[in-house]
């Protein structure tokens, strides 16, 4: 531990110490807390090296003055000391121990009322609660009382905390437990019985108290036995056997009574625990069967509303874990649950007659005539992406009827009753115009596109899209995912020829009149569509050879460019940067084929360098710079592209000068594209893993080698490339710094050990602003005594004079040396500084001391005025 910090936390324990001076920022306690923390865990006695520690915390134990934040702080300190063995020795001597975690303690002093100090107290006994020694004060203490009492407290977080904290009691017993009857030592047997008899007190009381909480005994008491559910299924997920058996024969006929009472709000949270259980417990257990019958009957309630709740439920707990899902008897059964209301509402057969009960069909049927029917068909077209993982033998039809269902409720939502005429009629008036059920519909659409043997009714879904992208009344938010369901469709099917002249016309239709829509959400969902749309890979057609999808659908660029250069005036900066975007990705498989500029292209990189220069919002003029990486990464050969080189240095130029920090980063990312090209990686040579090294020292480059570096250097800085960096440099936001400066690195790794110091100044660079300058200014003043001691490298005199030259603050552009100034940085150094956090100099102990020092001394100096502020470096 630094020595200055030793020296003053004597003076920054007095100050919290002091009755009432609870601190402005409480953030600093829990800093402090956390640098305590640090300590502890590098294995050094935090009182050892804290000794005013201990005295601290008796101050503020026997004085119960002191603020809400300072006396949960010390709790929390009392139990980082007494985690080691020793420290809880040190804090039972002084008497600190039982009283700082006696709750009637606080009560007496009426501060247990406070979330803030229960908090406090609850996370110190966790903290301390480390062996065997701590669990012995625990149980002696009868601690387990109160803990039990806040596992339903009135406050959320304190609950949750008082949740965690008992389950980590309970796995503390199951480590305990475990490695006490494995120890065979006789002289720990005394320890290993009493340790056990502490495990099985406090696993009893637990057993008790959840036994008798989980039944509901008044509808008023409906939050606190969700909060018990709750508790019982973090215990069953986080304990193992045997434990998790034992809490669950004392728990199993409480849980079988609750179910019985057919309560609707605690559906959820029932099945969360069933389910929690289900999948911790081997079969052979009997337990698990009777799990396993509250499972059956929680999926067969003649509720519909919770029948639903319970089947999704179910699925939602095996979505990470597929193979399970696909042949659970269980997921079968809830999958047939889920499709029956989108059975009923559409009149298309999805389940078979004996699947589902009858009673439960009209029962649904019924409940399918209120209002609340938009809620039970939204949880339905949710999971049907769950239930497409599912194994075909175990789905009640062919997905391609879903598919035809869903479609079918599409169009129930644009009021077409007709597509429900053997359907739930009621229904229509409830489900036409709802957003929020074609939302869900067209997400369920998207994910069954990837279903095998979809294919067959790619038209009719075609044709409900393409209505929905017509229709006057689509919410923007519908008219995005219709565009998200089209283009994963359109990328799933290898043959679009099924596509006819008529629907290829109606889509041709909507995109022409969204591009026009007054509500830019629309235009900007229009543009991105056209952009992943000339994504796609090809596809077969009607003449079987292969064609793009925006070709076939649409025409292919004789249509999408000039909306998308229209787009490009858009009134709204984010639609002017998904156009940008689309082009690039229009335009990328004829840059990837070398294929000869248009006129047409050439006109929107005059567009594009116009709005880098001239947009004033950030988005579009960050895609104008992600426009030109796209390019340069998919072109073939961008040597041979005379308008790419030409493009090129404006864009660096301006966009590395430009305000948004965004924007100069990605400037940085299209100049790291130039760098490799001209300093390739050097591809590892094969060796033998035990061939012989050779102890020859390294032989120089040839001149060859030296020519071609300085000719590829004069290429980078003739592309504006090497000013970029130079200027990113010294750039005042720290992303961009960092970046300019491991590429600089490279670049005079790449080039410096090839040149010779003789042909520094042989390739040069201008630099427009004092930045760079100045830090050269910086490192010759500190190199000034290296120099005279025979330091190695020494500036040439143009560089000196170039530093020294007031004519460069003026922008007045100054030409220095590249590979002399690479030589002169202290890049390395540099480096290691710019990637520590930006607040490294204030991000110390040290700081966080005197910050506390300072605001102790404002609240305590009574010629402070009323409402002073202290502004602390606190991190």
């Amino acid at each position: 531990m630094d020595s200055e910090c030793v020296s003053i936390l004597p003076r920054v324990c007095e100050v919290l110490a002091v009755s009432g001076s609870s601190l402005p920022d409480d953030t600093s306690l829990e800093k402090l807390l956390d640098w305590f923390t640090t300590i502890a865990q590098t294995g050094v006695s935090l009182l050892e090296a804290c000794p005013c520690l201990v005295d601290f915390l008796s101050r503020v134990v026997f004085n119960s003055a002191s603020g809400p934040s300072i006396l949960s702080f010390t709790l929390k300190l009392a139990g980082l000391i007494g985690a080691s063995e020793d420290g809880f020795k040190v804090l039972e001597e002084c008497s600190v121990l039982k009283l700082v975690f006696d709750p009637h303690h606080w009560q007496e002093a009426g501060l247990w009322a406070d979330p803030c100090l229960r908090i406090g107290w609850i996370q110190g006994l966790k903290v301390i609660l480390q062996h065997s020694k701590a669990l012995g004060f625990f149980v002696q203490a009868d601690l387990i009382e109160p803990l039990l009492q806040l596992q339903t407290d009135s406050s959320l977080f304190v609950a949750s905390a008082a949740n965690q904290m008992l389950a980590h009691v309970l796995l503390l017993c199951q480590s305990l437990s475990f490695v006490d009857t494995n120890n065979r030592d006789l002289e720990h047997n005394s320890v290993s019985m009493e340790t056990t008899q502490n495990c099985s007190s406090i696993i009893t009381k637990v057993s008790e108290y959840l036994n008798k909480s989980v039944v509901l005994k008044e509808t008023s008491l409906l939050p606190q036995s969700q909060q018990i559910l709750k508790l019982l299924t973090l215990l069953l997920v986080q304990v193992g056997p045997p434990l998790q058996h034992t809490l669950l024969l004392a728990v199993i006929d409480s849980l079988e009574e609750l179910v019985t009472t057919s309560c609707s709000q605690l559906t959820l949270s029932l099945m969360d625990v069933i389910l929690a259980a289900n999948s911790g417990l081997s079969d052979d257990r009997v337990p698990k069967q009777r799990i396993i019958r509250l499972l059956w009957f929680m999926l067969n309630i003649k509720k519909p509303a919770d029948v639903i709740q319970a089947a999704a439920a179910l699925l939602r707990s095996r979505q990470n874990d597929p193979a399970h899902t696909a042949h659970s008897t269980h997921s079968a059964h809830a999958a047939r649950v889920l499709l029956l209301p989108l059975s009923i509402v559409t009149g298309i057969s999805l389940l078979d007659k004996n699947s589902t009960a009858e009673e439960l069909r009209i029962l649904m049927t019924e409940h399918l005539k209120s209002k609340t029917c938009i809620s039970m068909i939204c949880v339905c077209l949710t999971n049907i992406p769950q239930i497409t993982l599912m194994a075909s033998d175990c789905l009640p039809c062919p997905q391609r009827r879903i598919v035809s269902a869903v479609l079918s409720l599409l169009r129930l939502c644009c009021g077409d009753a007709s597509s429900s005429s053997a359907g739930c009629v009621e229904v229509v008036r409830f489900v036409t115009g709802s957003s929020r059920v074609q939302k869900c519909a067209l997400e369920a659409l998207s994910a069954l596109s990837k279903s095998p043997g979809v294919e067959m009714v790619l038209v009719e879904v075609f044709q409900v899209l393409t209505e929905y992208l017509n229709s006057p009344s689509s919410d923007p938010s519908v008219l995005q995912k219709s565009c998200q369901a089209l283009i994963n469709w359109v990328g799933v099917c290898t043959d679009l020829s099924c596509i006819t002249d008529q629907l290829r016309e109606g889509l041709i239709q909507a995109v022409r009149k969204r591009a026009c829509d007054v509500r830019w959400e629309v235009r900007d969902s229009l543009v991105e569509f056209l952009g992943r749309l000339a994504g796609l890979r090809s596809c077969r057609t009607s003449t079987h050879e292969g064609r793009e999808p925006s070709d076939v659908l649409l025409g292919g660029c004789s249509f999408t460019l000039p909306l998308l250069k229209e787009a490009l005036q858009d009134p709204e900066s984010y639609v002017r940067a998904s156009s940008i975007s689309a082009l690039a990705q229009t335009l990328t498989p004829s840059w990837q084929q070398g294929a000869a500029l248009t006129q047409e292209q050439e006109e929107i990189v005059t567009r594009l360098q116009e709005t880098l220069s001239q947009d004033s919002e950030g988005f579009a003029r960050r895609a104008v710079v992600k426009y030109f990486i796209t390019w340069l990464s998919s072109c073939s050969s961008p040597t041979s592209c005379p308008l790419l080189m030409q493009a090129v240095p404006p864009v660096l130029s301006q966009g590395v000068a430009d305000l948004d920090w965004e924007v100069k980063l990605h400037t940085l990312e299209l100049a790291e594209l130039l760098l490799d090209q001209a300093f390739p990686d050097p591809a590892p040579s094969p060796s033998h893993p035990y061939a012989v090294m050779s102890a020859q020292p390294h032989r120089p480059h040839s001149q060859g080698q030296e020519s071609h570096s300085l000719s590829s250097l004069n290429g980078l800085v003739d592309r504006g490339v090497v000013p970029a960096l130079f200027c990113g440099l010294v750039d005042c936001d720290r992303p961009v710094a960092l970046k300019a400066c491991q590429l600089l690195v490279k670049l005079r790794d790449a080039v410096c050990p090839v040149v010779l110091s003789a042909a520094d100044t042989a390739v040069s660079c201008e630099l427009a602003g004092p930045g760079l300058m100045q830090e050269i200014r910086k490192i010759q003043g500190m190199k000034k005594d290296a120099h005279t001691q025979g330091c190695s490298h020494v500036a040439s005199e143009a560089c000196r004079e170039a530093a020294e030259d007031s004519t460069c603050a003026s922008g007045v552009p100054v030409c220095v040396g590249v590979c002399e100034v690479l030589r002169l940085l202290d890049l390395d150094e540099k480096l290691s500084i710019l990637t520590q956090s930006s607040d490294h100099v204030y991000n110390s102990p040290l700081s966080l001391l005197q910050d506390i020092l300072a605001a102790g001394a404002a609240n305590s100096h009574p010629n402070s005025e009323p409402g002073q502020e202290v502004i602390a470096d606190c991190y």
